[in-house]
């Protein structure tokens, strides 16, 4: 029993030893993969798609955030990056992934070897632009292991940090020409869906929740009763000549728009034609790769 005893304190004495050891004299291992995440990060900046490649090991795991499965191998670490791979022999070159002057941050760095061909960085990413304003932030642990000399990065768990996206949901997103045009595309699409009654765009854009204040009615609207009122119009022989939106200004807060507007619509019945014009408000939710309008309230003028 004695011997037995004796034993088990030398394995746990060799064990911290060794681990005490791991730790120690792993400067240059340590400052290696620091500049191998930092390649990572510039070349997602420089939309290098053979670096980003060629820094990741193909037997590859782990989890990125929006995307709904844990990735195994690099091909879909390539598939959900956004990066079509493998790349056509005859593919032209990708364009860089951020604008001019795009930086990049580690802050907190942290790394832990587990043994002398195992590491694991966690820190805090940022992508910054020319002025220092912070693009994206993630909360990144990052496994590493050395294959013939060289440390390469075989896992990851990327997420954004939650803070950084709190902060956005109240901070005014820049709305550049080509977001005004698709959120234009999708209002006009609501408007025109209702007077022609084209049930399935209707269907698709107007979502179970929302809520609607028409001109002229007492009676706040739901889902079911805006498809009603469509179908009604279609079905008294109305039939819309024109439609112009003189004003609008765009709001966007995370993934909702608010589209402050003036209106002028023309319809034809039995003959005679009647202009209506007016202000609404319309509030818009990105949900994936769509736009759906949740409600609005529209004010016609008298």
């Amino acid at each position: 029993m004695k011997l037995i005893l004796i034993s088990i304190a030398s394995f746990a004495l060799g064990a911290a030893i060794f681990a005490n050891t791991t730790q120690q004299n792993r400067t240059a291992d340590a400052e290696a993969i620091r500049t191998h995440i930092g390649s990572i990060f510039q070349a997602f900046i420089d939309g290098d798609e053979q670096k980003i490649y060629d820094t990741h090991s193909e037997d590859w795991r782990g989890l990125l955030g929006g995307y709904p499965t844990p990735i195994k191998g690099i091909d879909e670490y390539m598939k959900a990056n956004g990066i079509d791979w493998p790349k056509p022999a005859n593919a032209p070159k990708s364009h860089p992934y951020y604008p001019p002057g795009t930086g990049y941050k580690m802050n907190d760095f942290d790394v832990y070897f587990y043994n002398p061909e195992l590491a694991v960085a966690n820190f805090i990413g940022e992508f910054v632009n020319k002025d220092g304003h912070t693009l994206r932030r993630f909360r990144i642990m990052d496994i590493y292991a050395k294959r013939k000399g060289n440390w390469i990065q075989v896992a990851s768990h990327t997420a954004v940090d939650p803070a950084w996206q709190d902060e956005q949901t109240t901070t005014p997103r820049n709305i550049t020409p080509d977001v005004r045009q698709r959120i234009l595309e999708k209002r006009d699409a609501v408007w025109k869906a209702w007077f022609t009654n084209d049930r399935p765009t209707l269907e698709k854009l107007i979502p179970e929740e929302a809520i609607a204040i028409n001109s002229g009615s007492k009676e706040w609207s739901n889902r079911a009763a805006i498809l009603s009122s469509a179908k009604a119009f279609a079905d008294s022989g109305g039939k819309l000549v024109k439609l112009e939106f003189p004003k609008t200004e765009i709001q966007a807060y995370g993934n909702t728009v608010l589209i402050y507007t003036s209106y002028v619509y023309e319809i034809e019945k039995d003959g005679q034609r009647t202009s209506t014009s007016g202000r609404g408000t319309e509030m818009f939710v990105r949900r994936g790769d769509e736009l759906v309008n949740v409600g609005w309230h529209l004010d016609d003028e008298k």
